[in-house]
């Protein structure tokens, strides 16, 4: 008993110098487990995350009008069997097909179905040339003996919406990561120098933030979309989007930095570097910024989802990105009309994507700020 007695001493001791030995990313990722739906949250940001990035080799079609079936236009989900009326088979199959128009279908197109003929999956088969990482390939996960195979169906003209939808998010969280991050650096240089020398040098950058933070998005972007030459290639446009949706979107992160600075920099160890002959940028950096790390890796992850939404929106209602070019808002236009709801319902595939990746991001937002705040634990 006595020994017993001991060991939860010794256990609660070891746990207790842990904590005070612990490094703040540790105290976070400490909290960050404790909560379910933000690590449920993780995970499913991760699949998508890797999902997004080795699309071409996950995907068994080039996205594009060049990896497009002329055969099966707006074609319905061709979900992969095991048995059937025939028997079992060990490999999944779809049936051959057989699709055409004509006076009785009020010329839509019409799949005549042969059950009796199976067209068999197969892993790793040589098919549409993409580039990862700089070096061509040809082979993709899965696709099939003969034939092509459209899990998530075709669009109107015969592009694979498994294909476009994988290669979508990985477009959308590019041009989020790309807007974060420029309007993290401006954040950190005009919050820096507005919260640490205050006076009329906060005045004057306040007075900038509130204009740019007032400035209505959307009549923006329709004037810049006005001024965008149509000669533009996709990537030109890809990368303007992108830098404008940082350069407008750094003004909230700003605001924060400047607050927590305006509180710090009275504080004794910024003094002791004053007096040290630290210079002030030598100050914010390694002194300053390091003490509100937590907070702004947190802001970063929360505006991910609005970097995304923001681009999904613009590209939407036809501002942001357009075809060639896969993005989950160049998506969502097609899922607009009345014909697309009533018939052809696999169109709003991508949209699942684009609420489970949105609402990722919220998850780990929220659980990442709850767990940073030292706090949080006292609260409960």
């Amino acid at each position: 008993m006595t020994d017993t007695i001991n060991t939860d001493t010794n256990s609660k001791q070891k746990l207790k110098e842990d904590y005070f030995t612990a490094s703040q990313a540790q105290l976070i990722w400490t909290r960050f487990k404790k909560q379910k739906a933000a690590m449920v949250g993780a995970f499913v940001l991760a699949v998508m995350i890797l999902s997004g990035f080795f699309a071409p080799f996950l995907t068994p079609y080039d996205p594009t009008i060049a990896g497009r079936n002329a055969n099966y236009q707006n074609g319905a989900p061709q979900i992969p069997k095991f048995w059937d009326e025939n028997g079992f088979s060990v490999r999944p199959f779809i049936y051959t097909y057989e699709r055409s128009r004509s006076i009785k279908s009020n010329f839509r197109w019409v799949t005549k179905i042969d059950r009796q003929q199976r067209r068999y999956v197969v892993l790793f088969p040589e098919g549409d040339k993409y580039k990862f990482l700089g070096i061509n390939f040809t082979t993709h996960l899965f696709g099939l003996d003969k034939g092509k195979i459209h899990i998530f169906g075709t669009d109107s003209t015969g592009k694979d919406i498994l294909s476009r939808t994988f290669h979508a998010v990985n477009t959308s969280l590019a041009v989020g990561t790309i807007g974060v991050f420029i309007a993290f650096f401006l954040a950190l240089i005009i919050g820096g120098i507005a919260g640490f020398y205050g006076g009329w040098i906060d005045s004057v950058l306040q007075m900038i933030t509130d204009a740019i933070k007032t400035i209505p998005a959307i009549p923006l972007f329709m004037a810049i979309a006005a001024f965008i030459p149509d000669t533009w290639s996709s990537e030109t446009r890809f990368l303007f989007i992108s830098v404008i949706l940082g350069l407008i979107g750094w003004t909230t992160l700003a605001r924060r930095i400047r607050t927590h600075l305006l509180t710090e920099r009275g504080q004794e160890y910024v003094l002791a570097a004053t007096l040290c002959g630290a210079s002030p940028a030598h100050i914010i950096r390694r002194h300053l910024l390091p003490s509100f790390t937590s907070y702004i890796i947190v802001d970063l992850v929360i505006s991910f989802p609005y970097m995304v939404l923001s681009e999904t929106a613009l590209s939407f209602i036809g501002l942001g990105l357009k075809d060639p070019v896969n993005s989950l808002g160049v998506m969502l236009q097609s899922v607009t009309s009345a014909d697309v709801l009533l018939n052809y319902q696999w169109y709003f595939i991508p949209v699942l994507f684009f609420i489970t990746l949105v609402l990722a991001f919220v998850f780990v937002g929220d659980g990442l700020r709850d767990a940073a705040d030292p706090y949080s634990d006292t609260r409960k």
